[in-house]
């Protein structure tokens, strides 16, 4: 478990970081000539000043939500689906594009590995010649084609599982013998439980990598005890791969391709080592060049190295929202998208979302504050509540309530999960 994918991964700190900071000017040049987004946003910049950390933090950040106001106000006008922010075009440099909640559209370029997620596959232990069972969706977000191609880069063969029809998800495991799975912790947990209500026993599923939602200790001892050695890793449609966990389970190793920081939330500000703040992302990669792209997500950054000798930073791992945007069985729900659900119904004049459960088992609600009178109370519910799934694609429960009943603190989604 402990070997590594390339002499990357060992590299002297020191020169890991100056072949980060050699690679930035080049990188923010190219983004300024080839993204018309980012000739726009440092049209002031010279790139050839940009050398070190503190000269980057002086670039503004470019956070999730503004790029998805970028690609609807072009969209609008009939201009660039990306808002500008992409460096290829459709046809062989893009084979695929895809679909995020917003919507958002993310490009995939036409290279090896183009997520970078083999670093994270063979960190889980997974080895070249092995079958991979890939239970990420294949439609719309790019969850699946990110894992199949670094599986493919690795030299692993894939079944494409896709989500849902868990008796054939079974099926397939018990007749193929896949080395092992890549998914969400929750589906697998699904998985497995359904495969011991069917009397379907799958001994050749040892390991995994699993993703898109928090990956608490205890869903992790429970997948051990059924003898699945479970590891997370943290990517996003936007980026690729972030950050990985290795076998000493010590927070998660940064990737070879991402220069990060850790800001002061609302800010561009770093923030000293071991303060959590919001991770902020400048991608190396050329067709989709994102310079410090606010993730929204919080994090920290460890002291030390990894006991597995990998010598890049590590991080402590998502430890929540920079803004309210949340993430429910994989799937990201925005304010917006509640404001865009209390829109469609003149009678609904406020509305909260609240997240609740224990990760992995979590559910929403939505409480709308609302003039209608009881009488159309269920059939009011029952629309609001096929607008939810069509906005965001994931189920709610819908509650009335009377006008004024909701808190006035300007908060429209609440996470009241467990994350123990």
């Amino acid at each position: 478990m402990n070997t590594h994918m390339d002499a990357l991964e060992k590299r002297d700190p020191a020169e890991r970081e100056a072949a980060l900071l050699a690679a930035l000017p080049a990188q923010i040049a190219h983004a300024q000539k080839n993204a018309p987004a980012f000739a726009e946003i440092l049209k002031d910049i010279c790139a050839a000043d940009i050398t070190s950390r503190a000269a980057l933090a002086t670039l503004p950040v470019v956070r999730k939500y503004e790029l998805l106001e970028k690609q609807k106000a072009s969209r609008a006008l009939g201009g660039n689906v990306f808002g500008g922010f992409n460096a290829v075009s459709y046809g062989k440099q893009m084979p695929r594009v895809f679909s995020s909640p917003g919507p958002l559209y993310e490009p995939e370029g036409s290279r090896a590995d183009y997520w970078r997620m083999a670093r994270a596959i063979a960190a889980a232990g997974f080895k070249s010649g092995e079958l991979i069972h890939n239970c990420f969706s294949y439609h719309f977000t790019p969850a699946g084609s990110m894992m199949e191609t670094g599986a493919h880069a690795l030299g692993c063969t894939v079944f494409p599982g896709g989500t849902g029809q868990t008796e054939q998800q079974v099926q397939a495991m018990a007749e193929l013998a896949p080395a092992g799975y890549i998914g969400t912790p929750s589906f697998l947990k699904i998985i497995i439980e359904k495969a011991v209500e069917m009397g379907v026993t799958l001994p050749s599923v040892k390991k995994a990598l699993v993703s898109g939602e928090a990956f608490p200790p205890s869903l992790r001892d429970w997948m051990t005890e059924r003898g699945v050695n479970a590891y997370q890793c943290y990517a996003t449609a936007d980026l690729g791969l972030i950050a990985y966990e290795t076998s000493a389970r010590q927070g998660l190793v940064l990737d070879e391709g991402v220069i990060v920081e850790i800001v002061r939330p609302g800010t561009g500000d770093p923030v000293p080592e071991g303060e959590v703040g919001e991770l902020v992302v400048t991608s190396l990669n050329p067709d989709y060049p994102l310079i410090r792209f606010g993730t929204g997500d919080l994090s920290a950054i460890l002291t030390g190295h990894c006991p597995t000798g990998r010598t890049n930073q590590r991080i402590k791992g998502w430890m929540g929202r920079a803004d309210q945007t949340t993430k429910v069985r994989g799937m990201f729900v925005h304010p917006g998208q509640v404001a865009e659900v209390v829109k469609r119904f003149p009678s609904a004049l406020r509305a909260r979302l609240i997240v609740q459960g224990e990760m992995a088992n979590d559910s929403m609600a939505l409480h709308v504050e609302t003039t209608s009178g009881s009488g159309a109370e269920a059939e009011l519910k029952a629309q609001i509540a096929e607008a939810i799934r069509d906005i965001t694609k994931l189920r709610s429960e819908v509650h009335l309530v009377a006008p004024g009943t909701l808190a006035n603190d300007g908060k429209v989604i609440e996470d009241a999960r467990s994350y123990q």
